[in-house]
């Protein structure tokens, strides 16, 4: 039986703003391992899934350290390479009085945009239930090619694909056009993962047309976030929506990377494949089951500080979805 949840992309140093000097600066940041799919990544492995970690991390100190929190959360990093060409990427983030995060990033050159199709192991994709990535990686046009090739690799082996837009357009080159990258990954995934936001920025001739071009690849799951307001999920025959856990906000940095680890831990445990999927969707006491789990798990981290540091356990989720309505 396939278990592993391989999550591929960038790790990097999330420099945590503490303390206001008056004019909206920092007095000092405090580093925390971060980067989106590694999260999701340590998300699973807290949960008591085996994930495994493949990406790019320099000879740093930075490196050593990102590498260091893997392991010590649990994450698989057998497929994690590394290189003395650069450096680790740095993101600056500055919380505002509601937690909610903004990010000034320090990334090309840096270490995770030098990984290529050629660092994956060979047998990486073998045990793959599931591989997960975002858009970061698509923002190199050589790691983007890293990244379709994974992603083409991982359907051959039967994997579930699943892919967060998790849009952040300072990581993009002037002048590009970031939907031009992003719509052939989401041709490729099973499970798509948006914020509001985000399906707002690819419905360009509207929600209909958006749908309509997706279902036109892989997907059948996908489902929009909106922070504390009810997330909405699609199938192309089907859609609904379920509230989610309203919790005061401590940081949001790691959310949304939360959510996905806890609904891709729920789908590997359950055995969910591409050839299932329909079936598991149609069954909607387990989708909102699952949904509600990655929510619980997404809630859980907006009440801590960081990234790794904010991703829960299996006791701390259950206990958690007990005494929360």
């Amino acid at each position: 039986m396939k278990r592993s949840i391989l999550c591929f992309g960038e790790a990097l140093i999330d420099m945590h703003g503490e303390g206001n000097d008056g004019h909206g600066f920092a007095h000092h940041f405090r580093p925390f391992a971060g980067g989106a799919p590694a999260n999701v990544a340590v998300a699973a492995a807290r949960l008591g899934g085996h994930a495994r970690f493949a990406g790019m991390l320099a000879l740093d100190r930075f490196g050593d350290f990102l590498l260091h929190s893997l392991q010590d959360a649990g994450v698989d990093t057998a497929d994690v390479a590394r290189t003395g060409e650069a450096n680790t990427a740095l993101a600056f983030v500055t919380l505002d009085a509601h937690g909610e995060r903004s990010f000034a990033f320090y990334r090309p050159p840096s270490a995770d945009l030098l990984f290529r199709a050629e660092h994956f192991r060979a047998n990486a994709f073998d045990d793959a239930a599931a591989f997960h990535v975002c858009s970061n990686s698509l923002t190199d046009p050589h790691l983007a090619a890293a990244t379709m090739e994974g992603m083409h690799r991982a359907r051959r082996a039967g994997a579930l694909v699943s892919f967060d837009l998790n849009l952040r357009p300072a990581l993009w080159p002037r002048g590009s056009e970031p939907r031009t990258y992003a719509w052939p990954a989401l041709h490729l995934a099973d499970v798509v993962k948006l914020s509001a936001e985000e399906f707002d920025w690819l419905a360009t001739d509207g929600a209909e047309a958006l749908l309509d071009r997706l279902w036109g690849g892989s997907a059948r799951l996908l489902v929009v976030t909106d922070g504390a307001q009810p997330l909405r999920w699609y199938h192309p025959d089907a859609e609904g929506e379920l509230p989610c856990y309203n919790v005061p906000m401590v940081d949001s940095t790691g959310a949304g990377d939360a959510f996905v680890g806890g609904l891709l831990h729920q789908l590997t445990a359950q055995q969910i494949t591409p050839g299932n999927l329909d079936a598991w969707v149609g069954t909607l006491p387990r989708l909102h089951a699952a949904l509600r789990y990655a929510s619980a798990c997404g809630a859980l981290a907006v009440g801590r500080h960081g990234s790794f540091a904010a991703m829960a356990t299996a006791e701390e989720v259950e206990r958690f979805m007990e005494t929360h309505a």
